[in-house]
């Protein structure tokens, strides 16, 4: 009963948190599963990824409530990740333990540096007409291809590369990459799962119990992405997450 409100209470924070700022649960659940939990890199990623797409499935019928979704971009971004997802799947069989930290630790420091460094650019919160909004299609789509293969290879959250992506290379408001990036999470997430079933990577009981947190936690962070500005936690988030990629690099062959 303990541990599975723990388990619950870990969903909900991480989906909350995830859904804010737009990161994605899964780079915070996966050095959770490794370092305090001991699992293998193939169950961390796989039970992560499961746990990502309940996510996403929540946080896209809450932005898609509040239309913030420009589903022009989801079609072609959504059809792009999915090979991306399959192979990371795939992939994701032959890290080791020690090359799993390595590289896990690398993108994490990366990620950090993304974060803390980020910053919107001028008119990122201007009035959006989708009618006639244009941007780089084929842009969009090779990033997509990218966005699908890390968020299944390694089990997170693709948003900390699209969002930023969107934001200064293609043009769009921050609040509907954030919300359109949630939607095709969703999308890549749920190729990226059926690859990793397959390989019987995903322990199901966790992955239920946590995903319903996170599930729950998504809803509410949503509601909150209007009303809290998150850029001091971000920015948190970011240092700990670098010590926690310098840790696992440090420690991969312990």
């Amino acid at each position: 009963m303990i541990t599975s409100f723990f388990l619950f209470a870990i969903g909900f924070s991480v989906g909350a948190f995830g859904t804010l700022v737009g990161v994605g649960g899964g780079i915070i659940l996966v050095p959770f599963f490794i370092l305090i939990l001991h699992w293998s890199p193939q169950l961390a990623v796989g039970t992560s990824l499961a746990i990502v797409l309940l996510n996403g499935i929540s946080g896209s019928i809450a932005y898609i409530r509040q239309k913030k979704v420009y589903y022009d971009a989801v079609i072609r971004f959504s059809l792009a990740s999915i090979p991306g997802a399959l192979a990371g799947g795939y992939l994701a069989q032959y890290f080791t333990h020690a090359s799993f930290r390595i590289a896990f630790g690398i993108l994490l420091m990366i990620i950090a540096a993304v974060m803390f460094f980020r910053r919107s650019p001028k008119g990122a919160e201007k009035e959006f007409d989708k009618e006639k909004f244009t941007y780089n299609r084929t842009a969009g789509i090779l990033l997509s291809v990218l966005v699908g293969f890390v968020s299944s290879v390694f089990g997170v959250g693709g948003g900390i590369i699209q969002v930023p992506a969107m934001v200064y290379l293609l043009g769009f408001p921050t609040s509907i990459s954030t919300a359109t990036s949630q939607v095709v999470l969703a999308i890549s997430s749920f190729f990226g799962v059926i690859s990793h079933y397959v390989a019987g990577n995903i322990l199901i009981q966790p992955s239920l119990i946590i995903g319903t947190g996170a599930v729950l936690g998504a809803q509410l962070g949503a509601r909150l992405s209007g009303k809290v500005k998150s850029r001091v936690i971000l920015l948190l988030l970011a240092v700990a997450l670098f010590g926690l990629g310098i840790r696992l690099v440090l420690t991969a062959n312990s």
